[in-house]
């Protein structure tokens, strides 16, 4: 089966796995030697991986994403880069090859492919393989909100055709308030739901929050997540 096939075929996306959280190390993907470290640790034991639930795809999944990096497509917003890592659960180590599908909202609050005219929209989604380190890199922005969520990315891990987790990612509130004290965000305010009231957050999104850093006039968002393949 090809990559395309993997990613876009539904039946094949079926078997759905666990999700485990590697407790540190999320930050470790900053930097070559703090990569290096991270790795020992958890190849060692000296990290413990923790089994979390999975959490809600939502209405706005689309198969057969862009392949890409950079899914920004010109919206405004504060730099985001996110470092994913993909670890096995069965030994905890770096996952070559894994697919990793992300998707959220512009700051604004809207999904791209849905409404009016949204055939042709495809911004804030797309899709890329992980690296010998198990991580795969994606230049973004600073989600947006919308009535009744917190502010959240969705992720997706498939390997080997596939889907072996559906989750979402999620931000500290503290560091969303300030981030929306500029533009674009400023205009519309706080989000209405902080992660204490998301539902989604309370069944188990502790375990999907990023490790975020200032980086340049941006952020570095960080996670390892290991699946059952």
């Amino acid at each position: 089966m090809s990559f395309d096939e993997s990613v876009t075929r539904r039946g094949s996306l079926a078997r759905i796995g666990g999700l485990v959280v590697v407790a540190a190390g999320g930050e470790a993907l900053a930097g070559d030697p703090a990569r290096a470290a991270g790795n020992r640790a958890v190849e060692t034991g000296a990290v413990a991986c923790v089994l979390t639930p999975e959490l809600t795809e939502g209405p706005f999944y689309i198969a057969g994403e862009k392949v890409r990096r950079d899914i920004r497509e010109g919206h405004p917003g504060a730099l985001l880069v996110l470092h994913l890592r993909v670890l096995s659960a069965s030994t905890c180590r770096p996952l070559r090859g894994a697919i990793v599908d992300i998707w959220h909202a512009d700051a604004a609050g809207n999904y791209s492919g849905f409404g009016a005219g949204s055939a042709s929209r495809t911004f804030l989604r797309g899709i890329q393989k992980t690296d010998s380190s198990g991580v795969a890199v994606f230049t973004t922005i600073y989600p947006g909100w919308y009535h009744g969520r917190a502010v959240h990315i969705h992720v997706k891990v498939h390997v080997g055709g596939n889907v072996v987790h559906t989750g979402q990612l999620f931000f500290p509130d503290a560091l969303t308030e300030a981030v929306y004290e500029h533009a674009p965000y400023a205009a519309r305010g706080n989000p209405d739901t902080p992660n204490a009231r998301d539902s989604v957050y309370v069944n188990g999104g502790k375990y999907g929050m990023l490790r975020l850093a200032k980086s340049g006039a941006g952020y570095l968002g960080t996670i390892a997540m290991g699946v059952h393949k």
